[in-house]
């Protein structure tokens, strides 16, 4: 039997009694993702939204973000195999619905669970505008600039640089396997979303990538909320920088677009990808070039 054909299976079965019927009925049909290993019981998980992290022994469990119900349920699944306790530690990077709809699956099942402040108000306002608040689990737990618990022999650091994505994003840092999870402060060659109603800042964005470099090491191994067609969802610094000069490219292109007297539908209607930084390519630009000229 395939690898994923015997983890989907496994999911099938284990997951019978954490998640409701209709959504381990409706894994018949759609394939569910797998648990990637990283280092020292890290490991990735893909399905639907945003990369998931995961450190799982028979003792301890931590997840990074969560996304959507039906996928969370299918991750709790293949969890259960080695560990069916209740999860140490739950941690959402930031408040987007394709890191933390998935939340509502670990209720009543987190000893602890974290974001940074920002990010849980966030969360909140967008719950109670879309009169989702009954279905939404929010963090119990937050921070301003680092926060820090040891779990099992790992140690799990939250790290505020600033707005950039949004403004309440964390990076993750299980120091021990020297692994971090960006969460969307990484879009690996794909043109990112920024969201200015959660106060996202390009400018500080690029700092933001910059401090990390600095923070962290040359054998960091980073896991990215989401990657272009063709590319990984891990990387390297190296993978970090190239974003950083994305986004300064892409202020660079705008800033220069104004002094020339181009409109923005000018520049929506002609724009395919931005000069500097062909790597970054596909459907999307339009995010940028709006956020970019509400920036300037």
């Amino acid at each position: 039997m395939k690898r994923r054909s015997f983890l989907q299976s496994s999911a099938l079965l284990a997951g019978a009694t954490l998640i409701p019927q209709q959504a381990w009925l409706r894994n018949f049909l759609l394939p569910a993702g797998e648990l990637t290993a990283i280092r020292r019981n890290i490991s990735f998980y893909t399905e639907r939204g945003g990369t998931i992290v995961t450190l799982l022994t028979p003792e301890h469990s931590v997840v990074v973000d969560t996304q959507f119900p039906e996928q969370a349920g299918n991750l709790l699944a293949l969890m259960k195999d080695t560990n069916a306790k209740p999860l140490d530690l739950l941690v959402n990077t930031h408040h987007h619905g394709d890191h933390t709809a998935g939340n509502i699956a670990f209720k009543g099942m987190v000893n602890t669970h974290v974001a940074h402040a920002n990010s849980l108000a966030n969360q909140e306002r967008v719950a109670k505008e879309r009169d989702q608040l009954a279905e939404t689990l929010l963090p119990g737990t937050t921070y301003t600039d680092k926060w820090s618990q040891r779990v099992g022999d790992e140690t799990v650091s939250l790290h505020y640089f600033g707005p950039g994505h949004t403004d309440g994003d964390s990076m993750v840092h299980f120091e021990e396997a020297n692994v971090v999870h960006t969460g969307d402060l990484m879009f690996n060659r794909r043109f990112p979303y920024i969201d200015k109603t959660a106060g996202a800042d390009i400018g500080n964005w690029i700092e933001v990538l910059r401090q990390a470099r600095r923070t962290f090491d040359k054998e960091t191994f980073y896991v990215f909320g989401h990657s272009g067609e063709g590319y990984p969802v891990t990387g390297t610094s190296a993978d970090l920088k190239a974003m950083a000069h994305f986004l300064k490219m892409s202020l660079r292109f705008v800033k220069k677009a104004k002094r020339r007297g181009d409109t923005l539908e000018q520049l929506l209607e002609k724009t395919t990808m931005i000069p500097g930084a062909p790597e970054y390519k596909g459907s999307g630009v339009e995010r940028v070039l709006n956020a970019a000229w509400e920036e300037i």
